[in-house]
């Protein structure tokens, strides 16, 4: 959040604070999914954006959610659910799974989120492809691991998979793609 504020100022000032506790525990309570220590801590930071506005912070077109629109999100996506329920966190699966807690969004309908099924990997980030309904491989073992590529790529201008961070003049940030 220091590196927007400091670099790409317009994306940084879409963000809002973060929700208070309560929201984080309504979203708990509505979803039944307890979010991961690294999440609250995130969410403890970052509040998501004002009225859903795109803010593409994370590779290649997602804008982070907060806990009450994380919340929506995951209630929207109840109609996609798989038949089987019965999966390890990181396996691929057809559906969204009611286990996993959207952490942000781009506007298309797809959506990263963190995948709380029971296993080795929970607590894994995936991302959700709508238009194919389906999610394929973990793309971080945990939010942590992806913020901190996602710190590191920005502080050092690197490529983050097929991303490469993009500043324009205005003092966006967007991600350029192969």
């Amino acid at each position: 959040m220091a590196w927007l504020q400091d670099h790409a100022p317009s994306t940084g000032s879409a963000f809002v604070p973060s929700e208070d506790r309560a929201a984080v525990e309504a979203l708990a309570h509505a979803s039944g999914l307890e979010p991961p220590d690294d999440l609250r801590t995130w969410w403890a930071v970052c509040g998501g954006t004002a009225d859903l506005a795109f803010a593409e912070v994370l590779p290649p077109f997602y804008t982070p959610l907060g806990p009450s629109n994380a919340l929506r999100s995951w209630r929207l996506k109840e109609r996609f659910w798989p038949a089987d329920l019965d999966s390890e966190a990181g396996t691929p699966t057809s559906g969204f799974h009611p286990r996993w807690l959207p952490i942000a969004f781009d506007g298309c309908g797809d959506a990263l989120a963190v995948d709380l099924r029971p296993g080795v990997l929970c607590g894994c980030v995936v991302e959700w492809d709508r238009e194919r309904g389906e999610m394929l491989k973990p793309e971080w073992t945990s939010l942590d691991e992806m913020l901190d590529q996602v710190a590191t790529v920005l502080e050092h201008r690197g490529r983050l998979g097929h991303c490469e961070p993009l500043v324009t003049t205005d003092g966006r940030l967007g991600w350029r793609t192969d």
